[in-house]
């Protein structure tokens, strides 16, 4: 199981295959589902679970000014392409 670190606005983008199996579980502050068009999509708060696969979302994002964190889980061995950190700075579109 991998920590996502996202620092308040930062956004990490959703690589299909790379996400493929994960399933997400926000342990720390709001994390907002970016959808194929660009459009937000729904604020996830603690303890909300998710599953990526099929759903369109192109990003994570942090909406908030503090950290939040997102537990992913894969199945074994399948994690080592999945990504742990984001940017020092946040990135902005």
């Amino acid at each position: 199981m991998r920590t996502l670190t996202l620092r308040g606005g930062a956004r990490v983008a959703v690589v299909a295959a790379q996400w493929h199996h994960a399933f997400g579980v926000v342990t720390r502050g709001r994390v907002q589902l970016e959808l194929r068009d660009g459009e937000p999509g729904p604020v996830l708060g603690r303890d909300a679970e998710f599953w990526l696969r099929g759903t369109g979302v192109r990003a994570l994002r942090n909406p908030g000014r503090r950290t939040a964190r997102v537990r992913i889980a894969t199945p074994q061995g399948q994690d080592r392409h999945m990504p742990v950190n984001t940017p020092r700075t946040p990135v902005t579109e």
